[in-house]
């Protein structure tokens, strides 16, 4: 018997209502469009590749701290992320659907140390940015930590990257020196839904020479003024290129003076005070030049930025008298003399070092508390003569502490005889490096700060020989405003440089501060180049800066008016470096007789205009690119400058006219490079 079905009125408007839903255009299309959950990916930071972050010293590891240890922040450890070094940056392609980034992110305790307490100072700030080259700020802040110190919890980051399609990871130095700033991305990763993220890499280009070599016709080079003080010896080399032979002479050289037709040598003493405007002569048998030269004989010496090499930053300790004398004759064998290149300078390791070794052991100092050099250095009268017998001047290195940087014997308590006993040998340059003295300081007062300066000052100026006083003491106290007070013809402002972007650039980008302070006989000393082979001991290599940071370090310290020291073994020049450093236009930036320093007029996250007046009315004018990915164009306009109405500019690296413009100058510029360019008024 069959089973009655009740609710036959229900049913059938349910069947008739699913009929109807079937019935409507486009339903099967929209079941099948319908998203499918999607499946939730992620990609770690440490699998887009260390080698695509910028760092500002050493090499970003992935799951590793930037010296290779775990990952740890504040005691705790992470597995995965990047250790790097501010000022850092890495950046990611996206394709807006990515979904959130998360880290932990702080300074790593690897920086702590029981033998100091430098580390202290290390700070660093964390950022994330949303990058777009079409919107106006094309920079947008997704998050920030703010500043950071050492020992600090790390921070969870945790930020939603709907619409981002550039990703930027940001690790800033605090402001402060990129000193000990070990900066950790732990356990940092991306959700995404679609498109893998994709690490973008960091421009590199490879060496590129741009300056045209010189012509076979005479030129000449280098300071256009000179100072010396009454009754010292007088050395100076007329700078010029040109087809060999070339005959110098000149007009209206002061009595006591002697000028060498052959090899340019002018020498010889002036008694009195007086400016002498002299017309400096060079004849080939292509043609002749001439140059207005002016020699000051007065209170004040190093009227132009000093032009040398040192030998720190290539040999180190293990530095030897052949070490100099070699880097003395390539001075001369590669050019670098015609150029106006003039000190060659010891630095540290010269002198006894307490104890028995062989080498550097022994006596420290004579029956008359005279300083005794190593058997590294048997003879350093015969050196300086060397050195001078080639044109060029000597430089010498002590501490006003009881020992030097490196442990050897230092100038304390030994003042005088130690600035009697660099004159009796001959030399013109004194590095005086602040290290041991430290033991001694009783505080950081400015008094304490200056006491040891002043002391070696006064000895110096007893002294019958000009000898340079360069003041290392690391910019404490803000020694830019007071080196000349002391007596300093150039003093550090800052830390050792390293051959990294991070450290060229925080060192020479930071130097607007110090400008005021900076004018002829005395200037502001960012430390010295790092171009070419260097290492800091035996084992040498290349330059980590590209060429374009190259190019860009070069033309700072020329607008900067700092001193040029060479770090590299002169006789191993490269092509490449060799023209870096003999760029005639661009070292005269560097050597102008104003010695006003250059000052920054724009400065942005991803360029920068500096630019310094020159002694004819001319404008230097350098365009920095600080992306260290792309290319910027970078505009600059009159009011900016101060300037008005119409301008030629010259390229300087190119040694060519770019046209006459009025109202603004812009110009394409490679990743973390530059355009340096003259602008003198039509």
């Amino acid at each position: 018997m069959k089973k009655r079905i009740k609710n036959w009125p229900g049913i059938i408007v349910m069947v008739l209502c699913l009929a109807l839903i079937l019935a409507c255009p486009g339903y099967s299309q929209n079941i099948q469009q319908q998203p499918q959950h999607e499946t939730q990916k992620y990609i770690w930071l440490d699998e887009l590749g260390a080698e695509n972050a910028l760092e500002g010293w050493g090499e970003t590891n992935a799951n590793k701290s930037i010296d290779g240890n775990p990952l740890t922040i504040s005691g705790q450890k992470y597995d995965r992320g990047l250790g790097t070094h501010a000022p850092a940056s890495y950046r990611i392609k996206l394709d807006g659907k990515a979904r959130r980034f998360t880290a932990m992110v702080g300074i790593d305790d690897e920086i702590i140390s029981d033998k100091h307490d430098y580390y202290k100072n290390a700070l660093v700030e964390f950022l994330i940015i949303s990058y777009n080259k079409n919107t106006t700020p094309r920079n947008r802040v997704l998050w920030q930590s703010g500043p950071m110190k050492v020992n600090e919890p790390a921070k969870k980051v945790n930020v939603n990257l709907e619409g981002v399609t550039l990703l930027k990871l940001i690790v800033t130095d605090g402001g402060n020196g990129i000193n000990y700033d070990h900066a950790d991305w732990a356990d940092a990763k991306i959700e995404y839904a679609a498109a893998k993220p994709q690490p973008v890499k960091p421009y590199v280009s490879k060496h590129y020479i741009l300056t045209p070599p010189p012509g076979p016709e005479p030129r000449i080079n280098g300071a256009r003024i000179f100072g010396v003080r009454p009754g010292s010896p007088f050395l100076f080399t007329i700078a010029a290129t040109g087809k060999r032979p070339i005959t110098f002479s000149a007009k209206g050289l002061p009595e006591g003076l002697e000028l060498n037709s052959k090899t340019g040598f002018i020498r010889g003493v002036i008694a009195k005070k007086d400016t002498y405007y002299v017309t400096l002569i060079a004849t080939n048998d292509v043609g002749s030049a001439e140059r207005d030269f002016r020699i000051v004989v007065g209170d004040e010496i190093c009227l132009t930025p000093p032009m040398g090499w040192n030998s720190w930053n290539c040999w180190g300790c293990s530095v030897t008298e052949e070490h100099i004398r070699a880097s003395a004759r390539a001075m001369v064998d590669k050019g670098l003399i015609n150029h106006g290149w003039t000190y060659i300078n010891i630095d540290d390791c010269w002198m006894i070092k307490p104890g028995d070794d062989p080498v550097v052991g022994g006596k420290a100092r004579d029956d008359n508390g005279m300083p005794r050099s190593n058997k590294k250095f048997p003879d350093m009268k015969a050196l300086t003569d060397y050195i001078h017998s080639l044109g060029l001047k000597a430089g010498i290195y002590t501490s006003p502490g009881p020992y030097t940087c490196q442990e050897f014997v230092g100038s304390y308590g030994y003042e005088a005889q130690d600035a009697k006993q660099f004159a009796e040998w001959g030399f013109d340059y004194l590095k005086y490096d602040w290290c041991y003295y430290s033991k001694i300081a009783k505080d950081r007062s400015l008094n304490e700060l200056k006491k040891p300066y002043l002391i070696m000052r006064d000895e110096l100026l007893k002294q019958k020989r000009d000898i340079v006083y360069s003041l290392c003491q690391y910019g404490m106290g803000e020694v830019w405003k007071w080196g000349e007070e002391v007596g300093g013809n150039c003093w550090r402002t800052t830390g050792d440089i390293i051959d990294t972007w991070g450290s060229m650039s925080s060192i020479g980008f930071s130097q607007g501060k110090c400008s005021p302070y900076a004018k002829p006989g005395h200037w502001n000393d960012p430390d010295m180049l790092v171009v070419g082979n260097v290492g800091w001991g035996e084992n040498l290599h290349p330059s980590r800066l590209t060429p374009d940071e190259q190019y860009t370090h070069i033309s700072l310290w020329c607008l900067l008016c700092a001193p040029l020291l060479i770090g590299c073994p002169i006789e191993q020049l490269d092509d490449f470096t060799l023209n870096l450093l003999t760029n005639d236009e661009v070292l005269e930036i560097n050597q102008d007789p104003l010695g006003d320093q250059a000052n920054p007029l724009v400065v942005e996250e991803e360029f920068q205009v500096w630019a310094k007046q020159m002694e004819d009315g001319s404008l230097a004018v350098g365009l920095f690119n600080m992306d260290g990915y792309e290319h910027n164009i970078i505009k600059i306009e009159w009011s900016q400058l101060g300037i008005k109405g119409r301008h030629r500019v010259r390229d300087l690296w190119r040694q060519k006219d770019l046209g006459i413009f009025n109202n603004h100058f812009e110009a394409k510029v490679p990743p973390h490079g530059v355009v340096l360019v003259r602008m003198v008024k039509n």
